[in-house]
C-alpha cells in the first residue's frame, strides 16, 4: 500500500481535529498516579471495564503510599472483574513501592523510568507522558496500529515501526492530540471487522481498498 501524501495527512488531521478539538482519554483518572494505574489495568481490558473497577477505588486510593497501604489482596478483590487481575494487582503494588522508594511517590516524567516500572511497557509510558505531562508522544495500541496500516497513514509491521512513522508523519501542530484522535477514530469508526466508511470524515483520503459502502 502506498503511503499517504503530506498534504493528505495534513487534511486528515485537520478534519479529525475539527470534529473533536479537545480530545481526552476515556479512562477516568485524578492525577498522574491514578492515570498510570488505570493504563496498567487497561491492558487487554476495555476502558469501560477499568472505569467500573476504579470508580470506588480512586476516591480513596489516589497515591502510591495509599495503594501500598491498601494492599495487594484488597486491590485484587477490587479489580477482579478485569482480565489478568492477579498479575495486575501484583504489578500495581510493586510499581507503587518503587515510586515511593525511588521517586518520593511521584510519577516520573521520563519514558525510561516509566518503562522500568512493573507492568509498564512503551505504550503505557507514552500514554502517561502524553496525557499527564502533555508530551507529544504516540502510544500505538491495536486500534492505531490497524488504522495506520489500513489508511496508509503510517504503514508498518510492528507497533514500534508504526510509532516511529507516525512521529514523522503527523504534522507537528497536531501531534499533542493525535494519539486520541486516532484511537477514537479506530475504536468507533475504523473498526476492526467492519469499518464504518460511510460515517468516516477522512474516507476520501484513505488508501483502504475494501471500503464498506453500506
Amino acid at each position: 500500500m502506498r503511503a499517504m501524501k503530506a498534504a493528505d495527512r495534513e487534511e486528515f488531521f485537520r478534519r479529525l481535529s475539527e470534529g473533536n478539538p479537545d480530545p481526552t482519554s476515556e479512562l477516568e483518572w485524578r492525577n498522574p498516579y491514578t492515570l498510570l494505574v488505570a493504563v496498567v489495568l487497561s491492558a487487554q481490558a476495555t476502558d469501560v471495564g477499568v472505569n467500573k473497577a476504579t470508580k470506588d477505588l480512586f476516591p480513596i486510593v489516589d497515591t502510591a503510599e495509599k495503594m501500598v497501604a491498601f494492599g495487594e489482596a484488597r486491590l485484587r478483590d477490587t479489580i477482579k472483574t478485569i482480565g489478568l487481575f492477579n498479575t495486575k494487582a501484583k504489578n500495581v503494588i510493586k510499581l507503587s513501592e518503587i515510586l515511593l522508594r525511588e521517586y518520593d511517590g511521584r510519577v516520573p516524567e521520563d519514558r525510561e523510568a516509566l518503562e522500568a516500572l512493573h507492568g509498564v511497557g512503551r505504550k503505557t509510558a507514552n500514554v502517561v507522558l502524553n496525557v499527564a505531562f502533555q508530551h507529544p508522544t504516540m502510544a500505538v495500541d491495536t486500534h492505531i496500529f490497524r488504522l495506520s496500516n489500513r489508511t496508509g497513514l503510517a504503514p508498518g509491521k510492528t507497533p514500534l515501526a508504526v510509532e516511529k512513522k507516525l512521529l514523522k508523519a503527523v504534522p507537528a501542530h497536531y501531534m499533542l492530540h493525535a494519539h486520541h484522535w486516532l484511537i477514537l477514530h479506530g475504536r468507533y469508526v475504523c473498526k476492526a471487522r467492519k469499518p464504518d466508511c460511510t460515517a468516516c470524515v477522512v474516507e476520501d483520503l484513505c488508501r483502504y481498498k475494501a471500503k464498506t459502502t453500506l
